[in-house]
């Protein structure tokens, strides 16, 4: 209801209401979005997931996109009541993100989760067998994005992983054994009041391994993914409490992780001892050595920098090889 000072009088138009003073970023309370579902957002304000409160995006946003992990303001009713509805303002500047197109022909990117400070990399040692262009194009896009790539393994009782393990070993990649007959100590201390997007093909283990790190899994995101609609997404990805504190974003299963956003620079850049290295490369290297790039300045490097070299050239194959995963 408005009073007099919410009445502008115009001559022969009769009366209209002011328009109201819209709330101010700093009115806003600050919030994470831990799900998204059909135009309505799942946030919980402050990193307290007791208080969940379901937003719609303002109309100032116009189409910004919003993810889960996102850090937003939101005004409104914030009081998490059942049919309360508050409204997301602002979307704050993302600290990290994980990104991947539809193949590598795609030119539209996807903003998969924002704010995540690691990437768990669920794959099976056996049933399915393990593929390793997939885990290359993985930490690709996580090493790029400003994300910690970590491998966990499942399904060792049917095979061994020291050979894919390996490959791997260069990178500084941590490689976790995540079988469901194993302790979850050695994960659980990495993950432990850290945000961990997890992402796998179907049958390795992922799902598994959720109900494992959040004992509730299955009544959580039943709570945090219904954000007033009452049914669950599976094509959204959903965040979900650890009982130790953290985080831990669930992700739809991944049939293919296109990669046509990023360049050859984008994947040496993300390693900081051989970055500077590069800028002594000819234009339009790609930096994977003879015969390609018979001047590509990596090759000068020796020792365990040589060694890096030749894990990360593993991740330039994949950015270019064009194969789906």
């Amino acid at each position: 209801m408005y009073d007099e000072s919410d009445v502008r009088v115009r001559p022969g138009k009769g009366t209209r209401p002011r328009t109201k003073t819209r709330p101010t970023h700093a009115d806003a309370s600050d919030a994470m979005v831990v799900s998204v579902d059909r135009g309505r957002w799942g946030c919980v304000i402050d990193n307290d997931p007791e208080r969940l409160v379901v937003a719609m995006r303002a109309r100032e946003l116009g189409r910004t996109p919003i993810v889960v992990g996102d850090a937003v303001g939101i005004v409104g009713d914030v009081s998490g009541r059942v049919d309360a509805l508050a409204r997301i303002v602002r979307v704050d500047e993302r600290r990290t993100v994980l990104r991947r197109t539809a193949d590598d022909t795609d030119p539209y990117e996807r903003v998969v989760v924002a704010n995540a400070d690691q990437l768990l990399i669920v794959v099976a040692l056996a049933d399915p067998p393990p593929r390793s262009g997939f885990v290359e194009r993985a930490m690709v896009a996580a090493f790029v994005g400003g994300l910690r790539p970590v491998l966990c393994l499942t399904k060792d009782d049917l095979a061994s992983s020291d050979e894919f393990a390996a490959v791997f070993a260069d990178l500084d990649v941590p490689v976790v054994m995540v079988g469901r007959d194993r302790p979850l100590d050695e994960l659980l201390a990495m993950i432990t009041g850290k945000s961990s997007a997890l992402i796998g093909h179907s049958g390795v283990g992922k799902s598994t391994l959720v109900n494992r790190l959040v004992p509730e899994a299955h009544r959580a995101v039943g709570i945090v993914s219904g954000v007033g609609k009452g049914r669950h997404t599976s094509t959204q990805s959903v965040s979900l409490h650890l009982p130790g504190g953290g985080w831990v974003i669930d992700t739809p299963g991944i049939r293919s992780f296109g990669l046509a956003h990023i360049s050859p620079e984008d994947v040496v850049a993300a390693f900081s001892d051989l970055a500077v290295t590069i800028e002594d490369c000819p234009r339009g290297c790609t930096h994977l050595g003879p015969p390609a790039d018979p001047e590509c300045a990596l090759d000068t490097l020796t020792g365990q920098q040589a060694n890096r070299v030749a894990a990360v050239r593993l991740l330039l194959v994949a950015v270019m090889s064009n194969d789906s995963y």
